[in-house]
């Protein structure tokens, strides 16, 4: 892990977006803060369609209409972002914060070698003579380990493997050094191999460069190999935050517990089925007035249904918040469904 600093790179307060549609607006974001410092790796996690991808590219400022940020402040570095003309987001992009998106097959332009490309982000904010800026670009590809790399630099991304796509967009992303790298489902298509590499060169370029990194997955597995902290995103809200010790094995959410029960595990019966969160997620048109989880939740009272429960310091870590009221209950909680289970078994 890299060793982060106290001060806060990044700084999000009550970060609120909507969606506009003829049915009403879609509050995919609904009130996120969070913090993440320098050299730092912070993962959000959660299922499709809770709040990980927008949040993200409200930071980029890539969030467009009908999407718009409806309230809360974005900080970067002690700079608002929240309102900043786009001229001066195109100067932010690629230099001090970097994306890596979901598909690079999407991402690269087919009709530019992939040097080139890389050449051009390094001509936007570090170089000014195309022939060093192409240079670079191949030294880029030969760290994040392309094979001849020289040769490869003048190929088209369709002549690229899924693996060394994504190679050649971690290499753009860390082009200009960024101070904050924000990686979008990274290995997603990715076999396991090929996504234990990617990892490994996402981690050395953030050590090479002490980048903070803002990590957008659902895959729980890589969250416990590369982050330092964790938050848990559900309906547009945060859940629960936590560093990787709290959420892995002092969760105190319930939907935390659920994603971590639908874990295969090596230990487990293998004849029993993987555990599941029963339902589906809430429709962000109309929100229910309690706690979004409840429907779902094998934990719920009556309280949970008619009030919604705020981020609160959930033990005696004073970095691990959770938002559900019976927080402090859920050990004897998960003790006595364990212990009524194997009875029920006996």
């Amino acid at each position: 892990m890299v060793t982060a600093t106290d001060a806060p790179l990044l700084s999000v307060s009550d970060l609120r977006v909507e969606f506009g549609t003829h049915d009403g607006s879609v509050q995919a974001v609904n009130g996120v803060s969070l913090t993440v410092r320098r050299g730092e790796t912070l993962a959000i996690v959660g299922e499709s369609g809770s709040g990980k991808t927008v949040t993200a590219l409200s930071i980029m400022g890539l969030v467009e209409r009908p999407g718009s940020i409806v309230g809360g402040e974005i900080v970067l570095e002690g700079t608002a972002l929240t309102g900043l003309p786009e001229k001066a987001y195109r100067k932010l992009r690629g230099g001090d914060v970097a994306m890596i998106f979901q598909d690079p097959l999407s991402s690269l332009n087919p009709a530019f070698r992939v040097g080139d490309q890389i050449a051009e982000a390094l001509l936007q904010h570090t170089y000014d003579k195309k022939d060093a800026a192409r240079r670079h670009a191949t030294h880029l590809l030969e760290l994040v380990g392309i094979p001849q790399a020289g040769d490869r630099a003048r190929d088209y991304p369709h002549q690229f493997s899924g693996g060394m796509r994504q190679r050649a967009m971690i290499a753009m992303a860390m082009a200009n050094r960024p101070k904050l790298l924000i990686a979008d489902e990274p290995t997603t298509a990715l076999d396991v191999t090929i996504q234990a590499q990617v990892l490994e060169v996402l981690r050395a370029a953030q050590a090479e460069t002490n980048a903070a990194m803002l990590l957008i997955t659902h895959d729980l597995g890589i969250v416990a190999g590369i982050a330092d902290r964790v938050v848990v995103m559900y309906a547009g809200r945060i859940v629960e935050e936590g560093t990787l010790d709290d959420i892995f094995y002092r969760s105190r959410h319930p939907y935390t517990l659920g994603l971590l029960g639908s874990l295969p595990r090596l230990d487990s019966d293998r004849r029993r089925p993987l555990t599941t969160i029963p339902g589906t997620p809430p429709s962000l048109l109309r929100l229910p007035p309690g706690c979004a989880l409840a429907p779902r939740c094998a934990y719920v009272e009556d309280r949970c249904r008619a009030e919604r429960p705020e981020l609160e310091v959930a033990d005696a870590s004073a970095g691990h918040r959770s938002a559900c009221f019976r927080a402090a209950e859920l050990d004897d909680l998960r003790a006595l469904a364990a212990a009524n289970g194997a009875e029920g078994s006996a």
